[in-house]
């Protein structure tokens, strides 16, 4: 028994022996690796985006929606494309919004209150989505509200939270921005806003 244990004992400082040597200074000179972290490649920034576009409840007002066994779904074909053109805007003249309140349409891609009626924005890389902005132009306007990203261009109105969105790091937005640039472009030129007096 004590001969076993002296054995593997010397066998183990053996094994040991030139990780000492090694640390001690002596033998060759040592060089500290650091690790290798790789570039995501462009299909997982494209699957971070997706998820971030998903946490971030774009798809809420973004994408219409018909109502399905389980309520509203997302009409596939019409994912993020904004409130549908084709669509007839409703008048809104309830005294509640006079009030302070807001209503929205049933699949909520258009919203009412004291700001108007605003509807939600073509997301799709369709050149009446947002297939001519820069990355940068996306970025004004996730993080700085500024509508198409045009340091000109007005606030973005309610209910788009783009002020929640003001400490999204840059790698978020390109992933958010890459991920909205491969989805299927739909053609989609959303309306207006109503201002108050025209509602």
């Amino acid at each position: 028994m004590k001969k076993t244990f002296l054995f593997k004992l010397g066998l183990g400082l053996f094994v040991l022996a030139p990780t000492f040597y090694a640390c001690s200074g002596g033998g060759a000179e040592q060089k500290i690796v650091s690790p290798v972290i790789a570039e995501p490649t462009k299909e997982e920034v494209i699957k971070q985006g997706e998820h971030l576009v998903t946490i971030m409840g774009c798809n809420d007002c973004h994408s219409p929606k018909q109502m399905g066994a389980k309520g509203p779904e997302i009409i596939a074909d019409l994912m993020l494309s904004g409130y549908p053109s084709d669509r007839p805007v409703i008048k809104f003249d309830s005294p509640l919004l006079k009030e302070g309140f807001s209503m929205f349409y049933p699949d909520l891609s258009a919203a009412a209150g004291p700001w108007g009626v605003s509807f939600a924005g073509n997301l799709t890389s369709d050149e009446s989505g947002i297939g001519n902005w820069t990355e940068e132009q996306f970025k004004k306007a996730l993080t700085e509200g500024k509508l198409k990203g045009l340091d000109t261009g007005r606030t973005l109105l309610p209910p788009m939270p783009w002020e929640n969105y003001k400490s999204l790091k840059s790698d978020d937005v390109h992933a958010i921005y890459t991920y909205l640039k491969s989805i299927k472009p739909v053609k989609n030129i959303v309306p207006n806003p109503i201002t108050p007096d025209k509602m």
